[in-house]
């Protein structure tokens, strides 16, 4: 499959571009893009890419490119994945598929209309150890699960050493629940199904933050939308979970996911995969389960980029799908909706 990279930025240069040379038997990086001619240009000279652009549209009108990763920042994410479609190329699209539900549903309906595939980040359900930890809760392993949290918190910005835009993250149709909360959200909804209704609250911890290094050191960045969400998820069948997503601590040493059963609890880490799963069981201590995983450490996003090749290869249907992807930002948006209003609000996307 014949890979266009659309976006060369901490995340391109970090997770993917350093991974492909592990598909490469299936996958051939035809070409990438990147505003910056000088990173497009020393990309593709460092990864032995043929061709270079630093013109969307260019790249997309490339015979050579059958398949595009959109790892584009989240606000331009719909006009970069239509503009795909429109071209007849298949997408692997970073998360989150839109910023909002309507467009979301957009797209994969045009992916449908245009008999295109699509596959959404996060790979959550592809992760080794969220798959493992999802055997053990189907084998029973911990009886009946009533409780389930997660908690992913980005850390504050200013962020050291992060070469991308900053203030990407903070404009509004960004933020810490649909750029971080969505990695335990599609584990949790991965293994209990879909959220039934929500209800949360979010805040604003503070207004902006000032660049400390890098050519705009010293730029204020503002914050434009909340950076503090915590959501209470009804999962229906007597399930209840909590999910927290912020960008206003500093760490915290809870698990980024914990499911809790009547006869134990599975806790793991949704992105690092190189972490062991901890698990406990009725009547005996905490025990560690090493998972077989490629990655040193981290996400393993090039799974993403692998399940793409081998759905256009093999025909059927997505693992990580629209529908799934649409549904995360359904109960994200509710949730907004929630603390604006101060009401629970129904799900309307239950289906995946």
């Amino acid at each position: 499959m014949r890979l266009g990279l659309i976006g060369c930025g901490d995340v391109a240069q970090r997770d993917y571009l350093p991974e492909l040379h592990r598909i490469a038997d299936r996958v051939e990086l035809a070409a990438v893009f990147s505003r910056s001619e000088e990173r497009a240009r020393s990309i593709a000279k460092d990864y032995g890419i043929a061709r270079w652009y630093t013109d969307v549209a260019k790249l997309l009108a490339d015979s050579g490119v059958e398949a595009v990763a959109n790892l584009t920042p989240i606000p331009v994410h719909l006009d970069i994945t239509l503009a795909a479609f429109a071209a007849g190329k298949h997408v692997y699209t970073e998360k989150p598929l839109a910023s909002t539900t309507a467009d979301a549903v957009r797209i994969r309906d045009e992916a449908a209309k245009q008999g295109l595939v699509l596959v959404c980040a996060p790979c959550s359900m592809l992760f080794p150890q969220v798959v493992r930890a999802k055997e053990l809760l189907d084998a029973g392993t911990i009886g009946e699960v009533h409780s389930a949290c997660g908690i992913l918190h980005g850390g504050v910005p200013p962020w050291k050493g992060v070469v991308a835009d900053q203030s990407q993250y903070f404009v509004e149709g960004a933020g810490p629940a649909i750029d971080l909360g969505v990695y335990p959200l599609h584990a949790l909804t991965g293994m209990l199904g879909p959220v039934r209704r929500v209800s949360a609250f979010t805040s604003k911890a503070r207004e902006s933050f000032t660049l400390i290094e890098g050519p705009n050191k010293g730029d204020v960045v503002p914050i434009q939308v909340d950076d503090n969400w915590h959501l209470l998820l009804d999962f229906g069948d007597t399930r209840i979970g909590t999910l927290s997503a912020n960008n206003c601590s500093i760490g915290t040493k809870a698990p980024q996911l914990e499911l809790h059963g009547l006869e134990g609890t599975i806790a793991v880490n949704v992105l690092d995969e190189s972490q062991p799963i901890d698990l406990r069981q009725s009547g005996k201590g905490w025990e560690q389960i090493d998972v077989p995983h490629q990655r040193s450490s981290g996400p393993d996003h090039i799974l993403g980029i692998e399940h793409l090749e081998q759905v256009v290869r093999e025909g059927g249907a997505p693992l990580l799908s629209a529908n799934h992807a649409i549904h995360v930002i359904d109960v994200i948006e509710k949730a907004a909706r929630s603390s604006k209003e101060g009401r629970v609000f129904d799900v309307d996307h239950t289906t995946f």
